[in-house]
Order: structure tokens, then C-alpha cells, then sequence
């Protein structure tokens, strides 16, 4: 397994904080920051399209 490259964590108000990685064979990352070890994996593909559709407004229904 590839060596995980984390981003700094993105928190709301202090609390709630995620990081976002990514590792050399193209695979993407998602935990719950200070828990990196329990992670979601998919492709790079998969995390940018789901970056760009929360970014596109289509996750705002559930705020």
C-alpha cells in the first residue's frame, strides 16, 4: 500500500474536521481527522467528482 498523503484538515467552528488525501497510485481519502486509520477509499476520479458536485451546491440539501 502506498504512503497516504494527507491535506490539513478542513473543520467547521473548531470541531468536525476532515482531511482529504491522496497516495501515488491514484487512489483518493476521507477521515475523520485524528482517525486517518479508519479512511474511505475510492479513485482520485471519484474524490473530484465529489469535490466539484459539493461544490456544485448537490450535497446542500443535507445541511
Amino acid at each position: 500500500m502506498s504512503e497516504i498523503h494527507w491535506e490539513a484538515p478542513f473543520c467547521a467552528e473548531s470541531s468536525n474536521c476532515f482531511r482529504l488525501g491522496v497516495d501515488a497510485e491514484g487512489n483518493g481519502y476521507i477521515a475523520v481527522a485524528g482517525q486517518e486509520e479508519h479512511h474511505l477509499t475510492d479513485s482520485r476520479d471519484a474524490l473530484r467528482a465529489l469535490i466539484q458536485d459539493i461544490k456544485a451546491g448537490k450535497a446542500d440539501h443535507l445541511l
